[in-house]
């Protein structure tokens, strides 16, 4: 994998979150961006458990990781038709707000409704 390849963790379970990374890497692969797109059963080759990887979208680029809002402008300013929410996002107020609005209430929500599943799914099976 080349050095200046994106790699996306995601909650793959999350048919939120599968539904967008997937519009996101067919965006990518019409301009030419390739993604690895990695879902939890992945989290360990990130140095994590499955559970703390479904908190947090992250991406990695240039050897570096990106979490939450971070993560996202990193891959939006990569796509056609989203760099500019990537610039706009990164504006200080927006930036703040779009930090917040993440880590205290898109995040958290997911996560939940994760979690949620994961019980069903415990339940059926037994």
């Amino acid at each position: 994998m080349g050095k200046h390849t994106t790699k996306i963790l995601h909650n793959d379970t999350c048919p939120i979150c599968a539904r967008e990374v997937a519009s996101y890497d067919r965006l990518a692969r019409k301009s030419g961006v390739t993604f690895q797109l990695d879902g939890l059963d992945r989290a360990h080759d990130w140095g994590l458990d499955e559970d703390t990887a479904a908190q947090v979208f992250r991406v990695q680029r240039d050897g570096q990781t990106y979490e939450g809002v971070a993560a996202f402008r990193v891959l939006w300013a990569q796509l056609p038709y989203w760099r500019h929410v990537a610039w706009f996002s990164g504006l200080p107020v927006i930036r703040t707000l779009g930090e917040w609005g993440y880590k205290y209430a898109a995040a958290p929500f997911l996560y939940g409704m994760h979690k949620r599943r994961e019980r069903r799914s415990q339940g059926a099976s037994q």
